[in-house]
């Protein structure tokens, strides 16, 4: 029996010597824009085994000899499933890195975040990525045993995190360090931004999936608030904050994500503030009329939403009674529920048309767009002075709604006001839709997309949107001067189905006669797509969602002058 006892007992000793089953270290998820526009997230490069990042300071001076090494290891591993890129650690600004010629993409790490959060601490740190498992291969410097770690990653023989340290430039974080020093208050600071930024979606009754109406409720979703602010999944609607400007952008600045993420970071303290200000919202004003009692109410259909489920779109067709000509100076929408009305969008059209018009048929096609609705404020939207949207007599409204489930059934029944203008001379404010006709293929994970419109009079373009479905990738506006450089005017870089504002730019673009805008971008349909349905499918252009469409919507009026 001592004998068995003891072979018992060595087997155990055994077990607790035995190695440590090896594992690779965890990181989150991040996305940043770089120098040129484009969008870079981690979790989309599931195409590739591997993404190597490496820390970039053009005021090293061992930068050049960094730079050339990793270089040189990127192209030796060029086409073989492995992404190099590198990343403004230092916050330079898109200004300054325009300037430093590389042949890799450089991401625009604002505010440091990224940097501070991955752990990089020297010029020429390099981190090896795994885009699948969200996990680290390697941390430590070019040269070394990057060359084998990206060949092992390849073989797939990389079992555990390598870690070296670097010897380059240091890399501090001065906004770190001082609110390490001096936490972000969360009444005074913290607060604020979620009142300006996230309560109106993220309250009872909101479209947000949990409210944000306490520092109770803040302090328990912290960890994914952190996490969707680094990989840019809020705020919503993401576009280029270097390209244009629109209120109807969800920007927040580098300072406000700093203040939020390293408060999070100090385990979200309460402060001493004596009141909560998300406690004292209110949100019942924001149903009124702000402009006063419309001269005409549309009531839309009452649009029963499951309790669960994906919804497709919904679509009514709204008769008008006038008589004569009208002309909208302004609206409102007054959604019905607003905790699953996502957007509608409504066009003026024709007694034999549908929602979508000649859109169906033609790739360029001028229409009349009334405007979206999107979660948020609901404010009034008033045309510029002198301009307005007819509606010829006879004419009707079509609207499409897109809903989505709560775990309640509920019924939603949208209302739009209309104010109208007596003045006899407006100037039309009309809609140029250019949708290009295409086959795409299955597994293209960059399937690029182009078209323009030649506007024959010289116009103002106080709008644009972007509409694909769950393969859209990217969609920019640019127009083409007369020396034939190029503009970019606005750019979407990070599309997503769910979000389809109407962007009103808060500086009209103003165009000579016989000036092009060209529509630019791209489908993604692989597996990095995290949207995508079915990445092995071929997909034709159709106005369904389970189709596809490349449609730019440019809002316009001719010049005055």
């Amino acid at each position: 029996m001592k004998r068995i006892y003891a072979v018992v007992l060595l087997s155990l000793l055994g077990l607790c010597t035995a190695p440590v089953m090896a594992a690779l270290d965890r990181v989150g998820d991040f996305a940043l824009l770089d120098s040129s526009g484009e969008f870079h997230q981690l979790s989309r490069y599931q195409h590739r085994k591997a993404l190597v990042l490496m820390a970039y300071d053009h005021g090293c001076d061992a930068m050049a000899s960094l730079l050339a090494n990793y270089q040189s290891i990127s192209s030796k591993y060029s086409g073989q499933d492995i992404e190099f890129l590198l990343i403004d650690s230092l916050d330079l600004g898109r200004a300054s890195l325009l300037g430093f010629e590389t042949d890799l993409p450089i991401l625009e790490d604002d505010g440091q975040l990224v940097s501070e959060t991955l752990g990089i601490e020297r010029a020429g740190d390099v981190l090896v990525l795994n885009p699948v498992r969200l996990s680290l291969y390697y941390r430590g410097p070019v040269a070394g045993k990057l060359d084998a770690i990206v060949a092992g990653v390849l073989t797939g023989a990389i079992e555990d995190t390598e870690k070296i340290s670097g010897s380059g430039c240091e890399i501090n974080y001065p906004v770190k360090a001082a609110h390490q020093l001096s936490t972000p208050d969360y009444t005074t600071e913290v607060a604020p931004i979620i009142v300006e930024n996230c309560a109106e979606c993220h309250r009872q009754g909101g479209v947000g999936p949990f409210a944000l109406d306490s520092y109770i409720m803040v302090l328990g979703w912290s960890p994914m608030i952190r996490e969707v602010l680094l990989n840019k999944r809020m705020p919503p609607t993401q576009v280029d904050p270097y390209v244009g400007h629109s209120e109807n952008a969800r920007y927040l600045s580098a300072q406000e994500l700093q203040t939020l993420i390293h408060w999070i970071d100090a385990r979200a303290p309460r402060g001493d503030g004596e009141f909560d200000p998300l406690e004292q919202l209110e949100f019942e004003a924001a149903m009124r009329w702000q402009l006063g009692e419309p001269d005409y109410i549309v009531t839309a259909a009452d649009n029963e939403v499951a309790a669960t489920g994906v919804m497709d779109y919904l679509y009514d067709d709204i008769e008008l009674p006038f008589t004569e000509d009208k002309w909208i100076s302004a609206v409102q929408y007054q959604a019905g529920d607003q905790s699953v009305l996502h957007h509608l969008m409504t066009f003026v059209t024709a007694p034999d048309e549908d929602f979508w018009g000649a859109e169906r048929q033609l790739e360029s096609v001028t229409r009349r767009f009334v405007e979206g609705y999107a979660p948020g404020d609901s404010q009034a939207i008033v045309y510029p002075r002198g301009t307005g949207v007819k509606i010829p007599q006879g004419y009707g409204l079509s609207m499409q709604f897109h809903y989505v489930t709560n775990g309640q059934a509920t019924v939603d029944k949208t209302r739009l006001g209309l104010y109208f203008s007596d003045d006899p001379a407006l100037t039309e404010i009309l809609s140029q839709v250019v949708s290009p006709r295409f086959v795409l293929p299955p597994n293209q994970r960059e399937f690029a997309m182009q078209a323009q419109h030649l506007f024959e009079e010289a116009v103002v373009i106080i709008g644009v949107r972007a509409r694909m479905s769950y393969r859209g990738k990217k969609m920019k506006f640019t127009v083409e001067q007369a020396d034939g450089s190029l503009r970019d005017i606005f750019s979407v870089p990070a599309y997503n189905y769910g979000w389809q504002p109407h962007y009103l730019l808060q500086t009209p673009v103003v165009l000579p006669a016989g000036s092009k805008v060209h529509v630019i971008g791209a489908f993604d349909n692989s597996i990095s797509n995290p949207f995508n349905p079915d990445p092995d499918k071929e997909v034709r252009f159709g106005v369904e969602s389970w189709d596809e469409m490349f449609t730019g919507y440019i809002s316009y009026y001719k010049s005055p002058n």
